[in-house]
């Protein structure tokens, strides 16, 4: 990993990313496939709710969980495939 600190994905904003947001599109990639955007507190709902009313959101993870590789990369509760 770089020195960098990942940044937030939504437009304009330069604030460190807290969240990833893992998702893809149905008609152009295979289900396995994950695309990510990174989300900083504040965007995480509003790129969450992007992705979601076009079907494209799988998953919602902290990005320290995401870059673990001895932690399993769970659902957050509320996003989609969360119990």
């Amino acid at each position: 990993m770089s020195d960098e600190t990942p940044i937030c994905s939504a437009k304009g904003c330069r604030a460190d990313a807290v969240w990833v947001l893992a998702w893809n599109n149905p008609k152009i990639h295979t289900p396995e496939r994950r695309k990510t955007w990174l989300a900083c507190e504040e965007h995480r709902e509003h790129l969450s709710q992007f992705l979601g009313v076009r079907g494209f959101l799988k998953d919602v993870v902290l990005l320290a969980e995401w870059e673990s590789p001895e932690v399993p990369q769970a659902p957050v509760p509320g996003a989609p495939g969360a119990s």
